[in-house]
């Protein structure tokens, strides 16, 4: 998990699995924050989750988002886009960790009156994901393509 409020940073993750990367930007605060979890939910290990928050859907979210209220963000003003939750791996879909991923990232948000403003989930591709914090420029990278999210 990283969140930025220098024009100078670009944040970016890799190999987005059935991993959930969350991507946020206040455009006013120019504050941009990204996450990248591997599990949905914390309680399968909370010393693991203690050690490493971000590990997890239920506790990275919140963090992201106090992280970049600290930095000036505004929960009215924050656009929310999601990456990853794919099936890689997991072709019979017997674990659905990328489903559930997105799941509880979609539950937590609701009940906080946030939206996802755009996604590119599931699938059973790897993606790579990155924002500029100066713009809030989202590009999403899989199979040598890249796009604008």
């Amino acid at each position: 998990m990283k969140v930025s409020n220098n024009s100078n940073d670009l944040l970016i993750t890799y190999s987005l699995g059935s991993c959930l990367g969350v991507v946020i930007f206040d455009p006013e605060a120019n504050v941009a924050g990204m996450l990248h979890s591997m599990l949905p939910l914390s309680k399968i290990d909370t010393k693991k989750a203690a050690a490493s928050p971000h590990m997890f859907v239920d506790t990275g979210v919140p963090l992201l988002f106090k992280e970049a209220y600290a930095l000036g963000a505004d929960k009215k003003r924050i656009i929310v886009k999601a990456v990853g939750c794919s099936s890689l791996m997991d072709e019979k879909g017997f674990f659905k960790i990328g489903e559930r991923n997105f799941n509880v990232l979609r539950k937590l948000l609701w009940k906080n009156n946030i939206l996802i403003e755009k996604q590119d989930v599931g699938g059973n591709y790897s993606r790579t994901v990155s924002i500029m914090v100066a713009s809030g420029r989202v590009i999403v990278k899989t199979g040598g393509k890249e796009k604008e999210l």
